[in-house]
């Protein structure tokens, strides 16, 4: 994916802010981790290869001694393969940042994480084929943040952001209309606000949007999520021409 001036400053950031990071005490799981990729966690300023990165991004927390430490080091090389398309993909299982407690982390880095999240996903908004699916982009950085507010309070204006916008409402509804998270990876208890904020947008400014831009019938199921569930299925939309179009 090109990158944005926002995001190649984002990345700069994460690279200096955690340059030199490493799990010094990390063994691994010795059923699970080889040991010479293991080693790779031990060692600072040195290039973890890509495959290896990609299997420990996604590894569950209690296969490592300091599973915060670990993705700490790899968070230079992660971050960057997340924003290039090389990561392979993202969405099938959940990223480890969003399984450690990285708000807590010193300033200077909570700030540089926000900062690249904003900028990856605001540079995905306005790349018409990204290299992964919208919806798993916008659940990777939803989950990581513990909230969607600012990444659907910062969905730019536009053509492609707004095919995105289409694409990502469709896949929500599917789950959101049968009252189930369309979140396959959200562990944290923050999902239930993150989920009562998505609703509230949807039916909202979302609806709104969708409709101003040719989408009305998915405007309407969206705001069908403002009626309980017995209402919204009863709700004659259902049985309009516009619901078998």
């Amino acid at each position: 994916m090109p990158l944005s001036p926002a995001l190649t400053t984002a990345l700069a950031d994460i690279e200096t802010v955690f340059n030199g990071f490493a799990s010094p005490g990390e063994t691994g799981c010795g059923f699970c981790h080889v040991p010479e990729e293991t080693a790779y966690l031990r060692t600072p300023y040195t290039r973890v290869p890509l495959d290896v990165v990609r299997y420990y991004l996604f590894e569950v927390p209690d296969h490592f001694d300091d599973h915060p430490a670990a993705m700490r080091r790899l968070l230079p090389q992660a971050a960057r393969a997340m924003a290039e398309g090389t990561l392979g993909t993202v969405g099938y299982g959940a990223h480890g940042l969003s399984r450690v407690d990285w708000r807590s982390w010193p300033a200077e880095q909570v700030t540089a994480i926000d900062a690249f999240l904003h900028a990856w996903w605001q540079g995905t908004l306005t790349t018409p084929e990204p290299p992964y699916d919208i919806d798993d982009t916008f659940e990777t950085c939803a989950t990581i943040a513990r909230t969607v507010t600012p990444f659907l309070e910062g969905w730019v204006q536009g053509p492609v952001a707004d095919t995105h916008l289409a694409a990502c409402t469709d896949t929500w509804l599917d789950d959101l209309l049968s009252d189930a998270s369309p979140f396959t990876w959200w562990y944290d208890d923050s999902e239930d606000a993150g989920l009562a904020d998505l609703r509230t947008w949807l039916v909202g400014p979302g609806a709104a949007r969708l409709r101003t831009h040719g989408q009305p019938d998915l405007a309407t199921r969206a705001e069908l999520l403002a009626l309980p569930y017995d209402e919204r299925w009863a709700h004659p939309y259902w049985t309009s021409p516009s619901a078998t179009n």
